[in-house]
């Protein structure tokens, strides 16, 4: 068992396929086959059940999926601490949603502008998954959302496992259709469907705090409609059958006025987190650029 081993059987859990594997990595589709093959003949378990051409992983298959994740993160870790002057190698960053869209585009046209050596990998996913990522050593950091109670459970509410610095503050709003009276609290609410990402979303989980605070057990519950964009919840409420819960940078990158009426419910810290003791290049380029430090143009 070698480091592209594990490579390769990563990829094809990733894929649920060896043809799509064989794509990512770029190599022969034989050679993804074989090499899958052998390694389950040498660790003596079956790491895949084969269904046609679907791949799913058995429960050994999971259990070693875990441990290719750290050392093969590990392993990027060392060779990147080798050259702790210079970023380059892979960097995988995770983020919510609404932080792609409305704060990363300037910082990541700037990091690979000067670092274009180092292989960027972004993907997104709510609080909670992205949390669990970073531990499971999937991501690299990742960009979460902070409720304000979190503070006061410790160092950035992280546990003993992580470590972040805050990057970015967001301002929560309540988005409401344009006809709605104004609200001060839950009590005033007269739309009955919450329009919402799907569970694990710090913003969702806040707005579902905010809910229960103002409604009395008398009230008529407040049904969840699970949507996969933002742009998608603005366009129910606009429709006047949901409210929402948007941050306003998001809000703000809407080319057209939208029909709809907001109400601030506070603010939330947007933290950069990394596993304790966690170290590369990569990663304090990627942080300088979120706290404005100016970026050096590379030289020739």
């Amino acid at each position: 068992m070698d480091f592209l081993d594990l490579e390769i059987f990563r990829a094809v859990a990733a894929e649920r396929s060896v043809t799509r594997a064989a794509e990512r990595l770029q190599r022969v589709q034989s050679n993804v086959t074989t090499r899958v093959r052998q390694l389950e003949e040498e660790l003596g378990v079956p790491l895949f059940l084969r269904d046609g051409k679907r791949m799913t992983l058995t429960p050994q298959g999971q259990t070693l999926l875990g441990y290719a994740n750290r050392l093969l993160a590990l392993a990027e870790e060392a060779r990147q601490a080798l050259h702790p002057e210079k970023p380059s190698g892979h960097f995988r960053i995770g983020t919510m949603e609404s932080t792609a869209a409305s704060r990363l585009p300037t910082p990541l046209v700037q990091f690979h502008s000067r670092w274009p050596e180092v292989t960027l990998e972004l993907s997104t996913g709510p609080t909670q998954s992205l949390i669990e990522q970073v531990l499971g050593h999937e991501l690299d950091c990742a960009l979460i959302a902070r409720p304000p109670a979190a503070e006061a459970e410790g160092e950035a509410g992280l546990g003993p496992d992580l470590e972040g610095v805050r990057v970015f503050v967001e301002e929560l709003l309540l988005v409401l259709p344009a006809r709605h009276p104004d609200v001060t609290d839950a009590a005033d609410l007269q739309v009955g469907v919450l329009a919402t990402l799907e569970p694990g979303c710090t913003y969702r989980r806040l707005a579902e705090d905010w809910l229960a605070r103002g409604r009395s057990a008398g009230d008529r519950p407040v049904k969840r409609l699970e949507l996969g964009s933002y742009h998608a919840i603005l366009a129910c409420v606009s429709a006047g059958t949901s409210i929402g819960v948007v941050p306003r940078s998001v809000l703000e990158l809407q080319r057209d006025p939208l029909d709809i009426r907001t109400h601030s419910l506070g603010c939330v810290d947007i933290l950069l987190i990394r596993r304790r003791g966690y170290r590369s290049a990569a990663f304090d380029a990627f942080l300088q650029i979120l706290q404005g430090v100016p970026v050096e143009p590379p030289t020739s």
